[in-house]
């Protein structure tokens, strides 16, 4: 009997092995309903880009921008202004015109030739304005204003940049993880197969009472701990799925299914390079550069203001049902205004917006710094992936040759039961472990090109 359960196990720990290399390298091999479709890491990335609601949001706040910018424009036109004001006095007003107040002339006298009172009875009127005006000095103020808004849209476009970058970096992270349940599940399953096959094995022998009652019970320990492991991944598995059906934009109930991507290719690259690309590419550092642009355009416009404000204006008044003035009056010429004493207003002021030019200096210098602290530390932990990787590749072999080994001994009655329970629960201790190694390299990866800022080829 012990000679064909070593036969059985043998053919156990092949078949596990031989999955557990499959999955890492080809696609999943279990079967997939009809309804669920089999996503790549590339077309999971393209979904994202084109869905995902954050950015979206940092889209509209491009287009915002634009739409600031465009109305920004206009205050370089005439202005047109209309104002109609209709009322009715309230009471009866009376008007004094001394004697000669109208002047004096001759053959005539003066006029009027005594003092006169007209009384204005309550009645209804209207006033009724239009004013065009044309702005000629504050077009230099309206052009920085301009310079400022674009300014704004292109921090607008960098955070776009940095928010499809996070996305990206997200949604790696979610795919991979996916992953590593799915192979750690799978692995899960195999092991309560392999528990099953071998608590019937067990529960026979004792039957035969050529082994402990305590061995057994062993077992389907083993067996119960595996179904509980099985049914946690199984759940981590659902909850992954939803977190990346949201960074998707689509419904987090979504039916889908990863395909496995290949261990990472070593990733060469220069240190020094690395930090100059970061430095180029980063969207953090174009944001600070930018907000520096911003902080001196704020400064000039404020400087500006020291510039009095001239246009070219016309204005049309026309009274209705007002017999003491013209009804009709137009006139045109220069509109000029200055404010000629602030109490020190514009100097204080410029002041401030020259500490916070300096502020703004000081942000970029201290985002350089900590870009380049991330790309090295990024740069640093990708190289400790990877020796944890090699360490991982190295045990999983060693586990398998002792569990070989140990088979064969337990076949030739020189080990007992236990010792291949313990073989087997090392193999899916190291087994997990190299799955989380690898999960940590794909990670690691992903979070160093996050880190250099360059687009998503």
């Amino acid at each position: 009997m012990r000679k064909y359960l070593f036969i059985f196990l043998i053919a156990i720990c092949l078949c596990s092995n031989a999955n557990a290399a499959a999955q890492r390298t080809e696609k999943p091999e279990k079967s997939i309903a009809p309804s669920e479709e089999v996503l790549t890491l590339e077309q999971t990335i393209s979904l994202a880009l084109e869905n995902n609601r954050l950015i979206k949001n940092a889209a509209l706040e491009i287009s915002k921008s634009n739409e600031q910018i465009a109305a920004a424009r206009t205050r370089r036109y005439p202005v047109f202004s209309i104002s109609v004001l209709g009322a009715r006095l309230l009471q009866t007003t009376t008007f004094e015109f001394p004697k000669g107040s109208m002047g004096s002339f001759p053959g005539i006298g003066p006029v009027p030739a005594q003092n006169t009172e007209v009384e204005a009875k309550p009645s209804y009127g209207a006033f009724s304005s239009a004013t065009i005006n044309q702005p000629l000095s504050q077009q230099y103020k309206i052009g920085l204003g301009l310079d400022l808004l674009e300014a704004g849209a292109a921090i607008a476009k960098e955070r776009l940049r940095q928010q499809k970058q996070s996305t990206i970096n997200e949604v790696k992270h979610a795919y991979y993880g996916i992953l590593q349940l799915q192979s750690s599940l799978n692995a899960a399953k195999e092991a309560i197969s392999f528990y099953r096959e071998l608590t019937r094995v067990a529960e026979q022998h004792v039957l035969e009472k050529t082994a402990m009652k305590s061995e057994a019970m062993s077992v389907k320990t083993r067996l119960f701990n595996a179904e509980k492991d099985a049914l946690m991944l199984n759940n981590a598995v659902a909850s992954q799925k939803e977190q990346l059906n949201r960074l998707l934009g689509r419904d987090i109930r979504a039916k889908f299914a990863v395909s496995s991507v290949p261990e990472p290719a070593p990733f060469e690259a220069d240190i020094e390079e690395a930090n100059a690309t970061a430095l180029t590419h980063r969207p953090e550092v174009k944001e600070a550069r930018l907000k520096v642009k911003q902080t001196e355009y704020d400064r000039r416009i404020k400087k500006a203001e020291y510039i009095p404000d001239v246009s070219l204006a016309f204005n049309y008044v026309s009274l209705f049902n007002v017999s003491v003035m013209p009804n009709n009056m137009m006139a045109a010429g220069l509109l000029f205004t200055w404010d000629v004493f602030d109490w020190g207003r514009k100097n204080r002021e410029l002041s401030e917006k020259s500490k916070t030019i300096e502020q703004a200096q000081n942000g970029v210098k201290e985002t350089e710094a900590l870009v380049l602290m991330d790309v090295n530390n990024q740069f640093r932990k990708l190289a400790e992936a990877r020796a944890d990787m090699k360490v991982s590749h190295q045990a999983l072999e060693t586990a398998k040759e002792n569990l070989r080994t140990t088979m064969n001994k337990y076949a030739e009655k020189t080990l007992l039961l236990k010792d291949v329970l313990e073989a087997q629960a090392n193999l899916a201790d190291v087994n997990r472990q190299y799955d989380k190694s690898l999960l940590n390299l794909w990670t690691a990866r992903a979070d160093f090109e996050k880190a250099l800022g360059e687009e998503y080829r």
